[in-house]
């Protein structure tokens, strides 16, 4: 009697090896210098799970070193990372807005990693006060009596309205209740703040006597919010700031001006369009309001500047100490500053200024240099075209107001039909670089404004990256 046929047995899937072999192979030794053995067995580990569960395949331990090398080396990448902002928007809220001088930076440096005298006065041996790092440039730069320094201009629109008008009301433009980015709005910061809102006048058009009406015992304070992200034009009326100004002294109630932007200097000088000065709402208003990191150009923070009378409730408000910034920001706020003790030389020193008073003939200049050079890079890969563009400041700046630029404009090497997502693709492509280039996708290519481009060499690098990585095709897309 014959003997049953044995079945065919399952190819035998090989043993991984274990992570001691691993962590003794020669291959090991480059991650385990830069990592360490925790490190590195863990996701060692990680990766011999992988292959057990059936997510990852057996491969040589030359290769499985390799993987747990990027892997470590993917957990160790920085969240916050510098990237290349070619949006054609210069104060970029995402993308960090104002870039520091090289003079704000040094000074960061100096006192990050030591003691400093953050609140102690030097001269006299005892405690002092953290404003007076700038309080002194503060109120020489832009004529105030007293500043007062915080995390943003949404807490310092915050810390004035409790201070002086807590369980008051607050008279407002119903043209003035602003909303911006993240959802701020003006109203819902009022009561936030423990006031109550008084609105007057209209949409399009506020006077004086709405304003002169709706003062009254409970009025704690009169607000002007400058529509720095939006504009209406048409049918509109508004009162003077002038006006408004020598009506609330009339009354005896605070006149408080929200800037926004914090710009110190005639921006028409610099062939740009104007935009209203701390200074000049300084002459009619008790307090001022604004941002340190966009227009002015220095680090994310809030300035109210002002009457000392007022700055002084401000200052002993408790909320203050829960709004106060850092020995960093004051650093770099102060050097900052200090470059506009120098007129001279300011549009070279700001990078703010620097970039928005790019002359067009430059930018287009630089493309031209450009050019062939990510053409020939990207030769089969994308079409690239020198083509005018616009760029706009941002950061609710002039939001109507463009500044004529030049761009390298990426399409599709042929005629796509589905090029939406082949410009999708290229765009993430782009973030995925090792300095991620970030630009603007409109009317069928993804365009690079130039305007804020100073790194050349570094561009190009991420060109070369580009060319030499998988690149959209049309399977992909």
């Amino acid at each position: 009697m014959n003997a049953p046929a044995k079945s065919p047995s399952a190819p035998t899937r090989p043993r991984p090896p274990s992570v001691e072999r691993l962590l003794t192979h020669h291959g090991a030794a480059a991650p385990l210098a830069a990592y360490g053995r925790t490190a590195l067995t863990g996701a060692i580990r990680a990766e011999l799970a992988a292959i057990r569960a059936g997510d990852a395949e057996m491969a040589p331990e030359a290769a499985l070193l390799a993987r747990a090398d990027a892997r470590l080396a993917a957990e160790r990448r920085p969240s916050l990372r510098p990237v290349l902002n070619l949006t054609g928007t210069v104060l970029h809220t995402n993308l960090g807005r104002a870039l520091l001088p090289q003079e704000a930076a040094q000074a960061v440096a100096a006192v990050m990693t030591g003691a400093a005298n953050l609140e102690f006065d030097l001269e006299r041996g005892e405690r002092g006060e953290r404003d007076s790092h700038v309080e002194a440039l503060v109120r020489r730069l832009t004529g105030a009596e007293a500043a007062v320094v915080v995390n943003n201009n949404a807490a310092a629109v915050l810390l004035v309205l409790n201070a002086l008008a807590m369980r008051r009301e607050v008279i407002v433009s119903r043209g003035e209740l602003v909303e911006i980015g993240g959802s701020f709005r003006v109203p819902d910061v009022m009561a936030r703040a423990g006031c109550r809102l008084r609105e007057v006048g209209t949409t399009n058009r506020t006077h004086l006597a709405d304003y002169a009406e709706a003062i009254g015992p409970r009025t704690g304070l009169v607000m002007k919010v400058h529509p720095s992200n939006y504009a209406i034009h048409g049918f509109t009326a508004e009162a003077a700031e002038a006006d408004l100004g020598r009506l609330c002294r009339e009354r005896g109630v605070p006149f408080a001006v929200d800037l926004g932007s914090g710009n110190l200097i005639d921006f028409s000088s610099y062939g740009l369009p104007p935009e209203p000065t701390v200074q000049a709402a300084l002459a009619n208003a008790d307090l001022v309001t604004f941002s340190g990191d966009k227009l002015l150009g220095a680090v994310q923070c809030g300035i109210i500047a002002g009457r000392r009378d007022l700055i002084a409730r401000v200052r002993k408000n408790p909320l203050k100490r829960a709004l106060r910034v850092d020995k960093m920001t004051y650093a770099a706020l102060e050097a900052t500053l200090r470059l506009y003790l120098h007129p001279e030389t300011l549009s070279e020193r700001l990078p703010t200024l620097r970039l928005l008073t790019r002359p067009e003939a430059e930018i287009r200049a630089q493309a031209e240099r450009l050019l062939p050079r990510v053409s020939e890079r990207l030769t089969g890969l994308a079409a690239v075209a020198l083509e005018p563009c616009t760029s706009q400041i941002g950061s609710g700046a002039l939001p109507v107001e463009t500044l004529p630029s030049a761009c390298l404009a990426l399409r599709p090497p042929v005629d796509e039909r589905r090029a939406g997502a082949w410009l999708k693709r290229l765009a993430e492509r782009l973030r995925a670089l090792p300095v991620p280039v970030i630009g603007r996708i409109g009317d069928g290519a993804l365009r690079l404004d130039l305007r804020t481009l100073e790194d050349e060499a570094v561009f190009l690098a991420q060109i070369d990256a580009l060319a030499g990585a998988a690149f959209p095709s049309r399977e992909e897309t």
